[in-house]
């Protein structure tokens, strides 16, 4: 089999699919397919070829027509071939066209990129009410998808609909199964603080906590009732300034989370030992932060007040067991203890006094040595 075509020659897979489009007779093989499934970018260089250097529409849109009819759609796609072949009905300024190859696609094999592809180009076209019957149609398909639910709530935030966007946000946050849960509750209480909504944004914080109790959503918490919420104008600021608003009753209420969180993390858990260190450095820097803002004296009381609640860095021995439970060694690794679990190990105390008479008594040795020794000649 051969063919003059520039195309062809230049792409030898092309050769098959080429001969399908130009009625050849050859009969569909495993040939076939393979033209289509593994180099799909030799027939978007076939189809371009005939659309611009060839200047023939018709015989391009061919090109990724009878690529389509060859690839098993049940068994998998290629969003990239369905992407292309709308495009080219773009370039046509055939809308229609190019919207019936994209409904077709999620019609016969859904994939995420063939809706983000279909959204952008209604987006392009300012077809609002398209795009949010195909962000519906999107999370129907895939409803633990976080960026579409993102995106089809920054939609309505961009159209000023914030209604709709708190109503998207619920819907998303109440599903079952998220693929990156953590990201969606961040837009949501970004979007909220965005609003100036420092109620709601407390009710989500305290939401979230319902569910986790991680280190990283009390120190966001505490940081979001620290921070002054935005404003878009010097009276807003200006406003802002006082009640609840005001700098210290916004550091009194972080303090407040801090403390909620330290004793949260000591009683749920008590193992979580790096984490507390973790909230306290945080909770002692936040204190330090408030020079300035409030008297220093109440800054030295507060930043005291954290410090003792600092732990006491030891350092412990644990044994290593191999996979049979069988004893090969020691490790050395570091502990905290914390205040009120001094008091349930009075060991740790006469362990502390001893190591401390031992560190004395290294020191009379060495300062003994050196006197025998006399003054160097």
């Amino acid at each position: 089999m051969s063919c003059s075509r520039t195309c062809c020659v230049a792409h030898p897979p092309l050769l098959p699919l080429f001969c399908s489009v130009s009625g050849g007779g050859v009969r569909m093989s495993r040939t076939i397919i393979c033209t289509c499934t593994r180099g799909h970018s030799h027939v978007r260089r076939y189809a371009l070829y005939e659309e611009l250097d060839a200047e023939d529409q018709d015989r391009a849109r061919e090109v990724y027509r009878a690529c389509l009819k060859l690839i098993p759609h049940q068994q998998f796609t290629f969003s990239k071939i369905w992407a292309l072949a709308a495009k080219l009905e773009v370039r046509a300024k055939r809308l229609d066209a190019a919207r019936k190859i994209l409904g077709m696609a999620l019609g016969m094999a859904p994939k995420d990129k063939t809706f983000k592809v279909y959204i952008e180009l209604e987006m392009q076209m300012g077809n609002i009410d398209r795009c949010r019957r195909l962000y519906e149609r999107y999370l129907e398909w895939n409803a633990a998808n976080v960026r579409a639910w993102t995106k089809f709530a920054e939609l309505e935030q961009a159209l000023g609909e914030t209604d709709r966007t708190r109503g998207i946000y619920e819907l998303a946050i109440a599903q079952p199964v998220l693929d990156m849960p953590e990201a969606l509750w961040k837009a949501y209480i970004d979007f909220e603080i965005g609003q100036g909504e420092r109620a709601r944004t407390r009710v989500l914080y305290e939401r979230l906590l319902d569910r986790t109790k991680h280190v990283k959503v009390w120190l966001s918490y505490a940081r979001f009732e620290a921070d002054p919420l935005p404003s878009g104008d010097e009276e807003g600021t200006a406003a802002s300034e006082e009640g609840e608003e005001a700098p210290a009753a916004r550091a009194a209420s972080a303090r407040a989370v801090f403390l909620r969180a330290y004793k949260s993390l000591r009683e749920t858990s008590p193992d979580a030992k790096e984490e507390a260190v973790l909230l306290l450095d945080t909770w002692k820097a936040f204190e330090l932060g408030l020079d300035g803002v409030l008297p220093a004296e109440a800054v030295s009381s507060f930043v005291e007040k954290v410090t003792k609640k600092m732990p006491k860095r030891v350092k412990r021995k644990r044994p290593i067991k191999t996979d049979d439970g069988l004893q090969v060694g020691q490790e050395e690794y570091y502990d905290y203890i914390f205040p009120e679990e001094a008091g349930a190990a009075p060991h740790l105390k006469l362990l502390e006094l001893a190591y401390k008479h031992k560190r004395q008594k290294m020191a009379q040795e060495d300062d003994g040595d050196d006197a025998l020794a006399g003054p160097p000649l």
